[in-house]
């Protein structure tokens, strides 16, 4: 005699099995923090990263383009940062490191 399979499966109750509970998909208006948060640069600011808000992640991208495109790390120590005048009227300084011009950097932006 053969048994059929419905009467040698067992239900262990181990198995997940979705809820009507379950919530949805995030959308676009959770909240942002840290790097993912939007900013607004200051005029100074925006003369060298655009004007339009941005997230802190890509507007350390663009400060750093624009070090990178105008040749103003230090040729030897490549942490400080040689501003030109557009970048010297945010940082205030004839040289930083490149870990205060962070701090710097976020005193321009709202």
């Amino acid at each position: 005699m053969a048994k059929s399979k419905d009467s040698t499966t067992k239900n262990t109750g181990t198995a997940k099995t979705a809820t009507s509970n379950s919530k949805p998909a995030e959308t676009t208006t959770k909240a942002r923090g840290g790097i993912a948060q939007q900013v607004t640069p200051s005029a100074e600011l925006g003369a060298i990263v655009g004007k339009e808000p941005l997230t802190r992640a890509e507007l350390t991208k663009r400060v750093w383009d624009y070090i990178k495109s105008h040749d103003l790390q230090d040729a030897n120590d490549r942490r400080q940062i040689n501003p030109d005048a557009a970048l010297k009227q945010v940082l205030g300084k004839d040289q930083v490191s490149m870990f205060e011009m962070t701090k710097l950097i976020n005193q321009h932006v709202k």
